[in-house]
C-alpha cells in the first residue's frame, strides 16, 4: 500500500472526525433537502459549508475549534465566503475571510446568483476544442460507427461534466 494511499485515508478520517465533533448534524443551520438538513459538503480535502450568514460564521468557527484539537490549522487565505445576498467581511484570527461572487466546486463554477448558462457554455467550447483535436475524425480509413464511438468516448464526457451540479 502506497505512503499517500494511507496520507489520504488518514486525512479523510481527520475530516470526518473533525465534522462529527463539531457536531454539524445536529445544528438546523443549512439547506433542507427532503427534510434532511444539509450544511456541509465534503469530496478529498475541500469542505463547503452551507447556511445563513451567522450561523455559518458559527459552523466556521466550530470547525475551526475542532481542528486546532487535532493539530490542524485553518487556512483563511484558501476560505472564501459566497452569498445571495449582502454580506459583511469576516474577521477571523485577525484576518479577514474574502468575499467572492462565484467559485469552482468540484469543477463547475457556483455563482450567488445560481446562473449557469456561462458554465454551459464553457463546457460546450472545450467539447469543441476536443472535437477540433481529434484529427482520427478526419481520416477516411476509419468508418463512421468508431468516428461516433471516439466522440461518445472523449467528447461527450467533457461536454457533460459537472451537469448534475
Amino acid at each position: 500500500m502506497s505512503k499517500l494511499y494511507i496520507v489520504l485515508c488518514l486525512f479523510n478520517l481527520y475530516a470526518d472526525y473533525i465534522i462529527r465533533n463539531a457536531r454539524l448534524d445536529e445544528v438546523q443551520a443549512g439547506i433542507k433537502i427532503a427534510r434532511r438538513n444539509i450544511n456541509n459538503l465534503r469530496y478529498a480535502d475541500d469542505t463547503t459549508l452551507m447556511a445563513e450568514s451567522e450561523e455559518l460564521k458559527s459552523l466556521l468557527m466550530k470547525v475551526k475549534k475542532e481542528s486546532e484539537k487535532v493539530g490542524l490549522k485553518l487556512n483563511i487565505q484558501k476560505t472564501k465566503i459566497t452569498a445571495s445576498g449582502p454580506i459583511t467581511s469576516w474577521l477571523i484570527d485577525g484576518e479577514t475571510v474574502e468575499t467572492v461572487a462565484d467559485f469552482i466546486f468540484l469543477g463547475s463554477k457556483i455563482t450567488t446568483d445560481g446562473d449557469c448558462s456561462h458554465e454551459n457554455k464553457r463546457h460546450l467550447l472545450l467539447g469543441r476544442k476536443d472535437m477540433t483535436n481529434l484529427n482520427t475524425l478526419k481520416s477516411r480509413d476509419i468508418t463512421l460507427s468508431t468516428k461516433v464511438h471516439l466522440v461518445k468516448a472523449m467528447v461527450f464526457p467533457v461536454v457533460m461534466y459537472g451537469c448534475e451540479s
